[in-house]
């Protein structure tokens, strides 16, 4: 009997230049959809959770000395950028052997599993067994935290120091289901939860960096980070972690996903932080 193949959870690029204390990842660029997904929401709105071409953006960073981790199944799959247990109980075929943890983003319809695509249009016609959703658990997220948690460990010990950045797209403009409702959005929006997440200096340099080149920035508005930059940051411990987040309109048609006539131009830009960035930690590592 032949082993059935393994699914491909993610893809990770090891510094090419000279290491720098830096680690990106983008845990919602993948575009591989599980056979067993078993949804019935239309795949032109399951793809609008897509962080698509994200990866591509940042794909500078190897070259600068950072580590990149790019996720290769779609968030709406799972979505490792929550906390474990944000569980809709309402979308279990069974009783959950322990606690749940769900919050805001599972009342948006946004949690672990999600319960909608988009406003009003449901992921499932059917509730999920729980054995179903430990195996996403199982095969996808636990294994894209190890990973990640294992990149940003090893460069702290080596370093003494990590600055992790956490990157994603948002739509031109919210929704029903986003914390700011149907607004249009800035050009890149920094999270670091409040200052919680890392050195105000990091945050800063980013802002001051983006505006320098003109693009609309705010901070924590209306995206503070989720559990990613939460889960590994420590800033009095010298591990920092920021979200960014970029405006798809920016670079692509958020219709046909396919890159627009501003890809080339942000590429460049995204490039050029990724350079402005190395140097900075490098700077204050040595």
């Amino acid at each position: 009997m032949s082993t059935p193949p393994q699914p491909r959870v993610l893809v990770q690029h090891d510094p090419g230049g000279v290491p720098v204390p830096l680690v990106f990842d983008s845990p919602h660029s993948g575009t591989d959809y599980p056979a067993d997904f078993g949804c019935v929401a239309p795949m032109p709105i399951l793809r609008t959770g897509e962080d698509t071409h994200i990866d591509d953006l940042f794909g500078a960073a190897p070259a600068h000395g950072a580590v990149l981790i790019a996720a290769l199944f779609p968030r709406s799959y799972i979505d490792v950028n929550r906390d474990e247990l944000d569980i809709d109980p309402t979308l279990l075929a069974g009783a959950w052997p322990g606690e749940l943890r769900p919050g805001e983003k599972t009342r948006l319809g946004m949690g672990l599993i999600r319960r909608l695509a988009q406003p009003g249009v449901p992921m499932y016609d059917r509730k999920l067994p729980v054995a179903e959703i430990q195996a996403r658990i199982d095969t996808y997220y636990r294994p894209y935290h190890a990973t990640l948690r294992a990149a940003i460990d090893r460069t702290h010990e080596r370093f003494g120091g990590v600055w992790h950045l956490n990157c994603h797209s948002m739509g031109a403009v919210g929704s029903a289901m986003t914390a700011d409702g149907p607004k249009r959005r800035p050009d890149f929006v920094l999270g670091d939860r409040d200052g919680t997440t890392c050195g105000t200096e990091f945050t800063a340099t980013v802002f001051q960096w983006l505006k320098g080149r003109g693009y609309q920035v705010t901070i924590n508005d209306p995206y503070k980070g989720v559990e990613l930059v939460r889960r590994y940051s420590n800033p009095s411990a010298g591990r920092h972690s920021l979200q960014v987040e970029i405006n798809r309109a920016l670079y692509m048609d958020e219709t046909t996903r396919e890159p627009n006539a501003g890809y080339t131009k942000l590429k460049s830009e995204t490039t050029a932080l990724i350079g402005h960035l190395a140097g900075w930690v490098r700077g204050r590592t040595a």
